[in-house]
């Protein structure tokens, strides 16, 4: 494949309604991931080891619901998922409620390259990321102080629903992902999260699971979701809005994926995409999402 000079990548921080006190540090942590991502691509590497690299940074960030940082669910436990996807080839790998690692993303990316699956869960997930070579993480290395405080304040809230994170001001955080494509044309998509707060053991949003939380194919596109995952799944976002790039621009593909979450199901989230020449969008309904875009030119984009 021929070489260019051209490559592009869209990060994301999560959509939801962030609280103004939270907004210098989703800024922070998303400009130091697409820094790092920008340096990768720059210096011709390829789409997926970019995004595997970017999420892997968001996943250090305690400011995140991912890796550091994620949510403690109902019977005060991390639990966590992610998706790598190589639009070269589709090959891809994810985990779901994995626990006891520091980066779910690494744990995705080994299921791709090193099994014959494409999704591993739970004890299953755990095991194999540790048979790899993913050292043990304790959870107290993942939890961050202020979730132990949600986890016991949300306990005494019989009312909760998970909707209501994404439309009001909690404090709280949210998946990450990201989108590349290469100077070999390449795209590539990764996202991780550690899930919403209070959820049941074993939940499983959209994150993990292809077409819905991600979608990548150097012929059709790159796409990335993020926001209430029980609704995303419903109308499998990222592939709609992958599909939607063959007959529109990838904004109007953004938007139109977006509006199909909306007006079917009612849902609440974000976007982010790229499509088959590079070009680069992203759409949300939430009050806030987190988000960066970086060229050839350098950082083009960085706001909330």
């Amino acid at each position: 494949m021929v070489r260019s000079k051209k490559f592009s990548l869209i990060v994301h921080g999560g959509a939801w309604d962030i609280p103004q006190t939270a907004h210098d540090a989703h800024l922070s942590g998303i400009e130091k991931a697409i820094r790092a991502g920008n340096e990768l691509l720059r210096s011709g590497a390829k789409a997926v080891e970019t995004v595997l690299a970017v999420v892997q940074v968001l996943e250090e960030d305690p400011t995140f619901d991912a890796g550091c940082g994620s949510f403690l669910n109902r019977a005060g436990e991390v639990e966590m998922d992610a998706i790598i996807m190589d639009g070269f080839d589709l090959s891809l790998g994810a985990v779901a409620a994995i626990q006891h690692v520091a980066h779910p993303v690494v744990a995705a990316d080994l299921v791709r390259k090193h099994s014959e699956h494409v999704f591993l869960v739970g004890q299953g997930a755990t095991h194999f990321a540790h048979q790899h070579g993913l050292p043990f993480c304790p959870v107290e290395n993942l939890l961050v102080g202020r979730e132990l405080d949600r986890y016991n304040e949300l306990k005494m809230k019989k009312d909760f629903k998970t909707k209501d994170f994404f439309d009001f001001p909690l404090a709280g955080r949210d998946t990450v992902g990201a989108v590349a494509y290469d100077q070999h044309g390449n795209i590539a998509v990764a996202t991780s999260t550690g899930g919403t707060p209070n959820k049941l053991p074993g939940r499983v949003g959209d994150t993990p699971l292809v077409g819905a939380g991600a979608y990548a194919d150097n012929l059709a596109g790159g796409a990335a979701s993020t926001g209430w995952g029980e609704s995303i799944m419903k109308v499998l976002m990222a592939k709609t809005a992958v599909d939607a790039m063959s007959n529109c621009s990838v904004q109007k593909a953004a938007h139109l994926a977006l509006s199909v979450l909306q007006n079917k199901v009612g849902g609440r989230g974000g976007i982010i995409c790229i499509n088959p020449q590079g070009r680069v969008s992203y759409a949300y309904n939430t009050p806030f999402m987190a988000r960066s875009i970086a060229t050839q030119k350098g950082i083009v984009h960085l706001g909330i």
